[in-house]
């Protein structure tokens, strides 16, 4: 079981959970929410732009105040389109958005999970986050975090982004001093996993070309529009509609693991820990107790018991029902990433 120990380092300004998405992270930051000390920050970075959100140079409170409040157009072309995402938490119904609406990113899956009126909580976010100084990004986003933990009565902001392990390199150059808790999971699962999740299935679809269910690739479907009224036909909609190549998925997998590996060596090993999914599920009071002591949380024996309650058993695996040759091209695309990470 591994521990951690790491008696003399000072507390760190940020933590971190990084993964590659669909890998267990979203479990642990549920299970770390229950902490009475944290406050999780779920789903906030891996939905801003990705041009300016690791920007360099001084950005003012307005500028950051319209960072933070943009759409992410892949999450809404999804939702447009009636798909469910596990992980948007936005009511629909009862907010002021509706399902199809293009809505702040922050709204989706963030802000629900920290007060029952997200839409005036998104209101003084903004309103904070404008009134904030000209300044790096590196100072704006501790004292959101900050903000919205005092808010929420907690201590500890703790963020967790799916496909961070991507960006880790980006992260760590801002917040040098932070800690990064990576959890991995086995890749084929993942990859499998990401195909039955829409809004995976259409990014990676277009980044690696992957043909629809017709035979014809992205790229021969005609432009592709996030903010289009959807169509049968319109390229969104027959991606969705599709169930792409699973070694897609694993390619993409594989190499998020190995970008965020090649950033690992500038990351001080005091301040980098390592959780493996199975693992958690199997003996979770254990690793929550050694994730407790790595993020420097206050001892609570009742947490770590709330935490590992919401475990219900290791998810059935999908690579058994996969055909040889899928199987064999889905191993050959995970195998760096597996290889990185120890699992091959």
């Amino acid at each position: 079981m591994p521990e951690y120990h790491g008696a003399g380092v000072s507390r760190p300004n940020q933590r971190f959970i990084v993964g590659t998405g669909r890998c267990g992270s979203t479990l642990l930051s549920r299970m770390l929410a229950l902490h009475p000390d944290v406050c999780s920050i779920f789903e906030f970075f891996t939905g801003l732009d990705w041009g300016s959100r690791f920007a360099a140079g001084a950005v003012s409170g307005p500028a950051f105040a319209a960072l933070i409040a943009r759409p992410q157009p892949v999450i809404d072309a999804v939702l447009r389109r009636g798909y469910p995402v596990e992980e948007v938490s936005y009511p629909f119904g009862r907010g002021r958005f509706a399902r199809g609406d293009t809505m702040p990113w922050i709204l989706v899956s963030m802000l629900p999970r920290l007060s029952d009126d997200p839409d005036r909580l998104f209101d003084d976010v903004i309103e904070f986050a404008k009134a904030l100084p000209t300044q790096p990004l590196g100072a704006h986003y501790p004292q959101l975090f900050a903000w919205l933990a005092a808010r929420s009565g907690r201590s500890h902001p703790i963020e967790r982004s799916g496909s961070s392990i991507d960006y880790l390199a980006s992260l760590h150059g801002m917040f040098p001093d932070a800690r990064f808790l990576q959890i991995h999971r086995d890749g084929r699962e993942v990859a499998l996993s990401m195909r039955e999740h829409h809004a995976y299935r259409v990014p990676i679809s277009l980044m690696y070309d992957a043909p629809v269910d017709s035979g014809r690739r992205p790229s021969e479907l005609g432009p592709i529009d996030f903010t289009a009224p959807p169509r049968e036909d319109d390229p969104i909609s027959q991606i969705l509609a599709s169930r792409p190549p699973v070694a897609a998925f694993g390619r993409y997998w594989s190499d998020q693991v190995t970008r965020g590996h090649q950033a690992l060596a500038q990351i001080d090993p005091a301040r980098y820990f390592e959780v493996r999914f199975e693992a958690l599920v199997a003996q979770p009071r254990d690793l929550l107790g050694a994730i407790a002591r790595f993020f420097e949380l206050p001892g609570d024996d009742a947490w770590i018991a709330r935490g590992a309650a919401l475990v219900r058993g290791v998810p059935s695996a999908r690579i058994g029902s996969l055909a040889p040759e899928e199987r064999a091209a889905l191993d050959e695309a995970c195998r760096p990433g597996m290889q990185r990470l120890g699992r091959a």
